[in-house]
């Protein structure tokens, strides 16, 4: 039989394509928006408003896409599953956006953008579009159109990457950081008004809304818009706290300083997104695969093998960046912002401990517990508020990151305990701490043993890179995988 862990990986190729090269892509702009934008105060900007841009994207999908497959396993009238779900998400983000277009000016003054409605304007748009979009692709995903659904959110990104060379690199003077701004959302707009010209042919599926069916759906994927509005918390409010804590209305100059703090902090925390980036494609295929192991009568070892496998590997990931930061710090290309560089160690294990979080889920999903996926999201969104809150006035983007790993971290522990009393998972332990203790042992030690040559210093921190990765596949081949 096939190997249960090569499998996995193989569909994590498969169906995580799109997103590691889209992602990729996105994070390409870092050093393009570091470059145009001299001062850390102006991409502050850039990063707060896409703070919110999330924020809503949650709100305004309202964890429709997860009741849509949901559903359409149960109804025999898929067409009407659809109507109702996509109908509803129409209206509810049509409603949004004139609201926006109404308000637009009071709500740039509320997030001290005052002057600047089109910002407002822009990315209510951008939100609305998205999430209008969200569901047509979730029915390419349930069709298993794979191909189809890549070729549109590439389309999208590469639009995207084109318009900001385009308008920062050709048009923007760089003389009025607004300007460079402006163009970014106007880029991004244009960009997400490429997926429905590809989706044009759902719009005539609409067929009105059956409130019944819609009733269900709602309560259903009322869970899991709260799940997801507490995740979203704990990845994005710290960019939003760190500019409305820090700014004092007594002080106009403190304006800047905030939001150059959240500039600094964005930059590096793109440096961390690496981890991020394999966990958005593990995902991808991961649940699946979980769930298709449900039958098999090995399963949790399977589940405690493909822990290892991930600890060890996130492991490698952390080391890479790490000891390799003088090589990736050029990723930013303003030394201006290479003083938040000292976070990116923080906020990789952080993505460590969220990535064993997201692997230990599994035991709410496949035991139908799925309230406790809410109730520790909840729980994070509360650290997060709390610890940003206390400490950001004193160590600024440090509590930030500070408070996203101690979140991830007891997300985990609090999923560990709960998961062996429900649904009890034999992991291993010894695994988990040494591969980690020895990544962090690694870490440590690796200034030490810095030299003043480039080159040779850059073979030592790899040599110890390499010592690491060649410990976890000695003690991973030695584990015989059920298959």
């Amino acid at each position: 039989m096939t190997n249960p862990i090569k499998k996995l990986f193989g569909e994590i190729a498969v169906y995580g394509l799109s997103s590691i090269v889209g992602r990729l892509l996105n994070y390409l702009l870092v050093p393009l928006y570091t470059f145009v934008f001299i001062n850390p105060a102006d991409y502050g900007v850039v990063s707060e408003l896409y703070a919110w841009l999330a924020f809503f994207i949650v709100i305004l999908t309202f964890g429709m896409e997860t009741a849509f497959f949901k559903f359409i396993q149960n109804e025999d009238d898929k067409k009407n599953v659809f109507s109702t779900a996509f109908s509803a998400l129409l209206s509810l983000n049509v409603v949004f956006f004139v609201l926006v277009l109404m308000l637009n000016q009071d709500i740039a003054a509320l997030l001290l953008y005052g002057g600047h409605g089109e910002y407002i304007i822009m990315l209510g748009a951008i939100v609305s579009i998205d999430a209008i979009s969200a569901l047509p692709l979730a029915k390419l995903r349930a069709e298993e159109r794979a191909k189809r659904f890549s070729i549109i959110q590439l389309s999208s990104i590469g639009v995207n990457i084109i318009l900001n060379l385009i308008f920062l690199l050709v048009l923007f003077d760089g003389n009025d950081p607004a300007q460079g701004v402006f163009y970014i959302f106007l880029a991004n707009l244009i960009a997400s008004s490429v997926k429905p010209l590809f989706l044009y042919k759902s719009f005539r599926l609409l067929n009105g809304i059956d409130w019944v069916l819609l009733k269900r759906m709602f309560f259903f994927s009322f869970p899991l818009a709260i799940a997801g509005f507490a995740g979203i918390i704990n990845e994005t409010l710290d960019r939003i706290l760190l500019k409305q804590i820090l700014y004092n209305s007594n002080d106009p100059a403190s304006l800047d300083y905030a939001e150059a703090q959240v500039g600094i902090y964005s930059a590096s925390y793109k440096l961390a997104m690496l981890v991020t980036i394999l966990l958005q494609a593990y995902r991808y295929a991961a649940e699946p695969f979980f769930f298709s192991q449900m039958k098999n009568r090995d399963r949790n070892k399977i589940y405690s093998h493909i822990m290892n496998v991930f600890i060890a590997f996130v492991c490698g990931v952390f080391l890479l960046v790490t000891l390799n930061l003088d090589v990736f710090k050029h990723f930013i290309q303003n030394e201006t912002y290479w003083v938040g560089l000292q976070v990116v160690p923080i906020l990789l294990m952080a993505n460590i401990f969220l990535g064993i979080y997201y692997n230990q889920s599994i035991w709410y999903k496949l035991s139908g517990k799925t309230k406790f996926g809410a109730y520790i999201a909840m729980i994070g969104a509360i650290l997060t508020i709390v610890i940003n809150a206390l400490y950001i006035p004193t160590y600024g983007y440090m509590a930030s990151a500070w408070a996203t790993l101690i979140v991830y971290f007891v997300q985990m522990l609090i999923s560990y305990v709960l998961g062996q009393k429900h649904y009890p998972i034999p992991y291993n332990l010894k695994k988990f701490f040494l591969y980690i203790g020895l990544a962090l042992i690694i870490y440590a030690i690796s200034p030490y043993l810095k030299v003043n040559n480039f080159v040779l210093n850059l073979f030592i921190q790899n040599g110890l890179l390499v010592m690491f990765v060649l410990t976890a596949f000695y003690f991973e081949r030695k584990e015989k995988t059920p298959v």
